[in-house]
């Protein structure tokens, strides 16, 4: 689920890290004991249904959310939004391996010495690559769900908080 390489080394976060920290946020709106289909959170987020679904099934395999089926089944969270991390959604979305891959472009150039000792140590740029990508990680880390509900109530408008709160109150099961 890598996508969005570039040839910089650097990969973009994959789309279905947005779609799924949306989803999960609304998974952490509902009521306890209720749940929401794939289908109805597609309709909430203008999203195609199998799209999406591959990225709750992501969400159910990593813990974060669970699949009730049956005719009146769909997804909800596992436990308290408090204790889902924004890591864990992008980390089950984008796999946990790291942003920032080197080629080790560093030794491939025409001009650049084939000598092997001159390499003993990790290029300095993949050592800060690495370090900002875990202060990233990190700060995602400690963000939760509970943390983006609390800033949907103060963000939010008034119509938009009415007219999706009404259409959450309408399909949850």
């Amino acid at each position: 689920m890598h996508e969005g390489f570039g040839g910089n080394g650097m990969r973009r976060l994959g789309d279905g890290v947005e779609a799924a920290l949306h989803c999960a946020l609304v998974l952490a709106a509902l009521p306890a004991k209720k749940v929401m289909s794939g289908k109805d959170l597609a309709r909430l987020h203008g999203l195609s249904e199998s799209y999406l679904l591959k990225h709750l099934r992501a969400l159910t395999a990593a813990a974060i959310s669970e699949a009730v089926p049956g005719p009146r089944g769909g997804y909800r969270l596992t436990r308290p939004a408090g204790q889902v991390t924004m890591l864990e959604v992008v980390e089950a979305i984008d796999g946990v391996g790291p942003a920032y891959v080197c080629r080790e472009i560093r030794q491939k150039g025409d001009v650049t010495t084939k000598v092997k000792c001159a390499y003993k140590k990790d290029c300095f740029i993949k050592r800060r690559m690495l370090a900002a990508e875990q202060l990233w990680r990190e700060a995602l880390r400690e963000q939760t769900l509970q943390d983006l509900l609390d800033d949907g109530e103060v963000e939010i408008g008034d119509e938009n908080k009415r007219t999706v709160g009404q259409f959450i109150s309408e399909n949850q099961r």
